[in-house]
């Protein structure tokens, strides 16, 4: 199986970077004509070797320090890093710069290539070794594979790095199963159209399929994937991919546009988030910042939670200047004034307006991923459950697993495993509460799970059902024809009950009766229930639907047309305007009464009038 790895480059400007990718691929990496004239890298700019059973994509990203956003926006995608640092110069602040981003992107795998050896003596080779490795222990989160000594010139000192960056582990990337990949660069091809490109960070993308445009709000068509030049039927995770999109302009996709799958990602505009500052740097409260999240880059302002002092690290609430898609444990950096302050992880990336201490605990609960102890609190704070519908963005987990994790919690909950709702037991006890009462008001009522759920936005089927199953072991009520009657109350034929009471409730309404859900709510009964009964009275013409949620008598819809008549005789025709003057009803119930003119033959319609032959 061929091992894919994504190494990106890192260093201070002028440390030979871009010639070492060159040397090890033959690609030149500045491929822009500005690049060329600068000898710098602007943007970010790709290559890969492939040998043997290993293919290495390469990132080339910047070294200038005014393009540290570039670089950032590029080292999210890297397994392992190269740092190019200039031998006769040892570590220059761009060096440290990008080390410190790669210990914060948790970069485990790391080569340090010590350039241009061809121009210092094997002494000095010797002391800069001994530094970079003293300067290297500052840094808890980067295993440094090698510190090697290179030349572009000493084709055995390239060999020496090529084999090095070829044996460098796989790196098994978080998968939670649902396609993530942030788009680093858009443009248009003559004759194939839009094409972007950037890395799988989970799941994997296939020909033929859609992916979600989470800034569009839109779907596009995968055409055709490149992985390293060559046509694919599938992207997997840790490949960098080419994704030739259709029905969607390249100018509408920005760098740093989440593509993802239909559903399992919102948008917003608050996060809260663990995060650690660099050298002894704090952060202020309310500071304005830039954001940074895969390749998205965005104005930011950091409030703290646990004081309006400065901190130095700590859990925070961030806002955007633009809705983010982001999910649990994602990675991000924050920078001012061009470089790098700070670092951490998404703990909460949805809104969730919460108490600041109840929420501190679930902050800490999330950081520790004690999913367990954060359902608990999520169940004591959402007094009428929280659903685990997004438990891949909130917890980054599958629906299989949140539940799993429901089942080992020792607090008393009811879990709608189904409907996807977390509940305390209070809002089951409250639940039952709420429908005895309804059947001890109405002793004709006629509720079913969904009936129930319907009528209580909060309470999903699931815990409807079992507040049912409680009352009816208890005796209150009893099921009857798919519902739930009070037990004692004589309903011999349900269908032909809730017939008359509909009847009853229409006749009296005459021409301005109530939408069907209004009177089911009102008579406390199931909407399948009353739905049948409704078209069962439609059926045997007593009752004439005129509009999709406007019923009438016969009787009513007769007196109506015969009134409308007798004005078209004496006024030559009927509009809305006359009508209200008439009758006084809403524009709802006068157009549906004037459509239903329409069906005869006597009548003319002219504009929004009718009239009489």
């Amino acid at each position: 199986m061929l091992k894919q790895l994504v190494i990106g480059t890192a260093g201070h400007v002028d440390h030979g970077k871009t010639a070492l990718i060159k040397a090890l691929t033959g690609v030149e990496g500045d491929q822009t004509e500005e690049e060329k004239r600068r000898g710098i890298t602007i943007d970010l700019s790709f290559s890969n070797l492939k040998e043997d059973e290993t293919n290495i994509a390469f990132i080339d990203v910047p070294g200038h320090e005014k393009l540290v956003k570039t670089m950032i926006s590029g080292a999210f995608g890297f397994d392992a890093a190269l740092v190019a640092i200039d031998v006769r110069e040892g570590i220059k602040p761009q060096t440290v710069e990008h080390l410190q981003i790669l210990n914060l992107l948790l970069v485990k795998h790391c080569v340090i290539a010590l350039t241009k050896i061809d121009l210092v003596t094997p002494t000095q080779i010797q002391n800069q070794t001994l530094l970079i490795s003293e300067h290297l222990q500052e840094y808890a989160h980067l295993h440094v594979k090698a510190i090697l000594p290179v030349s572009i010139y000493e084709s055995e000192s390239i060999q020496n790095l090529k084999k090095t960056l070829l044996e460098l582990p796989s790196v098994v990337r978080p998968d939670r199963g649902v396609f993530r990949y942030y788009v680093d660069r858009s443009f248009s091809l003559k004759g194939i159209g839009t094409v972007v490109t950037g890395t799988v960070l989970e799941g994997q993308l296939e020909v033929g399929k859609k992916v979600w445009v989470c800034e569009l709000a839109k779907e596009a068509m995968v055409r055709n994937l490149q992985v390293h030049g060559d046509d694919v039927d599938v992207a997997k995770v840790g490949e960098r991919a080419a994704v030739n999109l259709g029905n969607i302009s390249h100018n509408a996709i920005k760098k740093g546009t989440l593509l993802t799958q239909k559903g399992y990602v919102r948008g917003f505009n608050v996060a809260d988030v663990w995060f650690e500052c660099l050298d002894k740097r704090t952060l202020a409260h309310n500071i304005k910042l830039i954001f940074h999240a895969g390749a998205k880059q965005v104005e930011a302002t950091m409030l703290h939670y646990e004081s309006e002092q400065p901190q130095s690290k700590g859990f925070g609430k961030i806002r955007f200047s633009e809705p983010l898609f982001l999910t649990f444990d994602e990675p991000f950096i924050l920078s001012l004034s061009g470089h790098t302050i700070a670092g951490g992880r998404v703990l909460n990336p949805i809104n969730d307006p919460i108490k600041k201490k109840i929420k501190l605990p679930l902050l800490k609960a999330l950081q520790e991923k004690d999913f367990a102890r954060a359902f608990t609190l999520l169940s004591k704070i959402h007094k009428k459950g929280f659903g685990l519908i997004s438990a891949y963005q909130r917890f980054g987990l599958s629906h299989e697993d949140a539940l799993a994790i429901t089942k080992a919690i020792p607090e008393d909950i009811f879990v709608d495993e189904k409907g996807l709702v977390v509940y305390p037991s209070s809002a089951l006890d409250s639940l039952e509460s709420i429908i005895r009462a309804i059947y001890e008001k109405n002793p004709y009522a006629l509720l079913s799970a969904t009936s129930v759920s319907l009528k209580l936005i909060w309470a999903s089927a699931g815990i409807a059902q079992k507040a049912l199953d409680r009352l009816e072991s208890q005796g209150i009520i009893e099921p009857k024809e798919g519902v739930y009657v009070k037990t004692g109350v004589n309903i011999e034929d349900v269908g032909n009950h809730v017939e008359e009471r509909i009847y009853t409730i229409l006749k009296e309404a005459h021409e301005s009766p109530d939408a069907p859900y209004n009177i089911y709510d009102q008579l406390d009964i199931d909407r399948k229930t009353g739905d049948d009964a409704l078209k069962r009275l439609t059926s045997s013409r007593k009752v004439v639907r005129l509009a999709h949620n406007l019923f009438v008598t016969t009787i009513a819809l007769t007196s109506m047309m015969t009134r409308l008549r007798e004005i078209m005789k004496t006024e030559g025709y009927v509009d809305v305007k006359n009508t209200k003057e008439h009758f006084g009803l809403t524009r709802k119930y006068l157009i549906a009464y004037l459509d239903y003119l329409d069906q005869f033959d006597d009548v003319i319609k002219e504009g929004m009038a009718r009239k009489l032959k």
